[in-house]
This record gives C-alpha cells, sequence and structure tokens, in this order.
C-alpha cells in the first residue's frame, strides 16, 4: 500500500510519541537542547545539505567551506594557531577512534612499534576501547585517584617502549571532573609519544566557563605535549547529531589519521575518518548553529547549565541518602545512595516521565545538565527527593538496571 507524503510523515511523527520529551528537559543524557530558535536553524540548516555528500569536497565546495569554518572556530576555542588542523567526524567515537588509529600510525611508521599500547585511566570514555580493539592495540587501564581523576605517577609506570598515546579527558564522564593534563602531557612530551585530550564532553564548556571567570585547569594546546583534542558539537554547540571536530597540533600529525588507496581499479581514494559517504547535514548544521548563537549565544548557554548544575549538585547533598560521587567541575555529575539501591531511584524517576544515567563501578546514577534543564530543575529535585523517600520507606535492594550510555 502505498501512502501519500502527509501520511507518512504523520505516522513517523505518531511513531515517536513514546520517545522521551527531551525537548522539555526530561532527559538528563543523550540529547541537548538550546530552545526552538536554535533548534529551527539546525534543522532548517541540516534538511538544506541532508543528501549532500561530504566524501567529495570538489563536488560540493559548499560543504569545504563548512567543515574549514567549523574547525577554524574550535581551533580558537582550543587555542591552537595556525599550524593546527583538524577535520569534522560524525561524533566523539569516530573522533577517538581516529585518535587512537593516528597514534598507531605515528609509532608504526616514526619509531617502528608493531605492538601498541594505549596508557589510560579507568574512567577515559568507552570508545578507546573500541578503538584498541578495532585497530589493534593493547588497551592499558589505570585506576584513578580517589577523587576520580587520572593517576599521573600510576601513568608513567604503565608505559613501555611500545607505548603510542596518553589519553586525559576534560572533563571525564563518569564523575563529571578534569583530569591533571598538563602532567599527563609532560610524560607524552617526554617520551615523544601523542597525548589526547578528550573533550567531547567539555570542549565548548570548559572554553567558555573560563571565559566567564571559573577557574579551569589548562586542557587544550596551551599545554605542551597535547598532540590532538576531539570536540563534540552535538553536545554542547547543540547542534544536530553528527558533528564533532578531531584537533591535531600540526598537519603532519593529523596526517596519520588520514587513509588513502590507488590499489583498486576506481583510480586514487582518500578519506579524512572511517566514513565514506557522509551527509552534508551535520556539517551546516554545526556551521549555521554556530554562527547563529556566537560566543555570546555560548556564554549565555555555558552559564545556564553551569548553574543549573551547581542548583542540582548542591540538592543533592541536602537529600538525606544522596552523596555526589564529587563536586562537578562542569555540567556532569554522578551520585550514588547510602543504604539502599540507587538505581530504583531511577526506577521510580522514570514513573513520572524523568530519565537518568545508570553507571558502575560504583553504582551511580549521571546527569548530564544542559541549558534546557533550567527551566525544570526545581520540579526534577522535588521529584528526585520524592523517589529517595519512596525508595527508603519501600527499603529497596532492588536490582542492577541498565547502564547508561553515551555517544
Amino acid at each position: 500500500m502505498v501512502l501519500r507524503a502527509q501520511e507518512v510523515l504523520a505516522e513517523v511523527s505518531a511513531i515517536g510519541q513514546s520517545d522521551l520529551r527531551w525537548k522539555e528537559g526530561r532527559a538528563f543524557s543523550l540529547a541537548y537542547y538550546a530552545g526552538p530558535e536554535v533548534q529551527a536553524v539546525a534543522d532548517q540548516a541540516y534538511a538544506m545539505y541532508g543528501s549532500t555528500n561530504g566524501l567529495n569536497a570538489d563536488a560540493f565546495p559548499s560543504l569545504k567551506k563548512f567543515q574549514a569554518d567549523v574547525v577554524a572556530t574550535v581551533n580558537r576555542w582550543v587555542h591552537g594557531d595556525e599550524l593546527s588542523a583538524g577535520f569534522m567526524t560524525s561524533g566523539g567515537t569516530e573522533s577517538i577512534l581516529l585518535a587512537v588509529k593516528a597514534a598507531r600510525e605515528r609509532g608504526r611508521r616514526e619509531f617502528g612499534i608493531t605492538q601498541p599500547n594505549v596508557v589510560l585511566p579507568t574512567s577515559a570514555h568507552a570508545a578507546f576501547e573500541k578503538a584498541c580493539c578495532y585497530f589493534g592495540l593493547e588497551s592499558r587501564r589505570v585506576p584513578v585517584r580517589a577523587d576520580w581523576r587520572a593517576d599521573v605517577e600510576a601513568t608513567r609506570q604503565a608505559i613501555d617502549a611500545n607505548t603510542v598515546l596518553i589519553v586525559g579527558s576534560a572533563p571525564q564522564y563518569p564523575q563529571g571532573v578534569v583530569d591533571p593534563i598538563v602532567d599527563l602531557a609532560a610524560i607524552a612530551r617526554e617520551r615523544n609519544i601523542n597525548c589526547h585530550v578528550d573533550a567531547c564532553m567539555g570542549g565548548v564548556t570548559l572554553t567558555f566557563l573560563e571565559r566567564l571567570g571559573e577557574n579551569i585547569p589548562l586542557w587544550d594546546f596551551r599545554v605542551d605535549g597535547v598532540t590532538s583534542i576531539s570536540v563534540d558539537l552535538h553536545k554542547y554547540g547543540y547542534t544536530s547529531k553528527g558533528a564533532s571536530v578531531i584537533m591535531h597540533r600540526n598537519r603532519q600529525l593529523r596526517s596519520y589519521q588520514t587513509f588513502t588507496t590507488d590499489n583498486w581499479l576506481g583510480g586514487f581514494y582518500g578519506s579524512s575518518g572511517v566514513l565514506g559517504t557522509k551527509s552534508g547535514g551535520p556539517m551546516a548544521s554545526a556551521w549555521a548553529v554556530m554562527n547563529y548563537l556566537g560566543d555570546e549565544g555560548y556564554l549565555r548557554l555555558t552559564e545556564s547549565a553551569r548553574s543549573t548544575t551547581r542548583q542540582l549538585a548542591d540538592a543533592i547533598e541536602r537529600i538525606d541518602g544522596l552523596h555526589l560521587r564529587t563536586y562537578p567541575d562542569s555540567t556532569l555529575l554522578s551520585f550514588g545512595a547510602q543504604n539502599f539501591d540507587v538505581f530504583a531511584i531511577a526506577d521510580e524517576l522514570a514513573k513520572t516521565g524523568w530519565y537518568v544515567d545508570r553507571q558502575t563501578p560504583p553504582d551511580s546514577l549521571h546527569c548530564t545538565v544542559n541549558a534546557v534543564h533550567h527551566q525544570v530543575i526545581e520540579e526534577f529535585i522535588v521529584d528526585l527527593s520524592h523517589a529517595v523517600t519512596k525508595v527508603q520507606d519501600a527499603g529497596s535492594t532492588g536490582s542492577v538496571g541498565a547502564y547508561g550510555t553515551i555517544e
């Protein structure tokens, strides 16, 4: 049966009725919303270029401009210079994959390393595990310190002659704290190996928190020894999904990310990332939103998200039975429970339409706070308090729920 366009679109809309109401701030994960005007800019720009193909910039010079301008803006945010170089990717996972691939290639070509390893804290994103699995590197996880930050001395001890990459996060996802990037990068510089800073969650936020006057530890290209940085735009950049940037200290380091071949009957083939064909929609959307908001808009949105995070963190500290894992450095936080199952709280919150990530170890609930939550945070705090009371009254020991994910 063939449906008319209006019928098809009506059915598409109906299918999504049970999805999270993320535009209403009900989701503390996965989706980011800066309001209807920003969303309209993102959506309309995406629709204009959604069917174009970023594989070949010669055919679509518009996409070349979008990418160049977006990368230049991110380069300014992370204090790069005229030597720094980068590409847009489909998300934080692809950016991380490419950082690991680039480190492997550099180790192989410059130092003859054939059994490479990566040294990283247990808090570093799961995408690094995926990268090691895909590209044949050993993942050497180092336990974090009591404050959840990377242990610099343990990192140093884990390194050997086959180490090609050290990883730090700004901030790391699970507890929302910034690793000691200066110290980690110093080790990488001494060893002449790569140091990647995963700023997928903080690349926008930390930049503008510093401009707002907050005391942010150095994490970007101002740190000697940092060789690459990943910054997601479809998170706190509030652009359409499918937009991240990986920046390298220079073009030589970036060259290890790319892939080229002429070993087939189709002629020369080159690709900057994992994807071949890729929609130009995310590129156009990122360009449009970043130009629409500008620095003033990002300052406003960052201040809103940060103040809301502080409000939530302070409330959690006041609720009997809950405790923050640590006070957040930016806009991510996690908390646990004393003497009852924290995942049962997530179950209660779900009954009132809230979604929070579940993570372990240790058993915790996680909130990624963004600008949309400013308008609903007081309601959430009330519902959180009620959920805790219900769980405590029920004496729940609960069962472990599904763990949260981040892309």
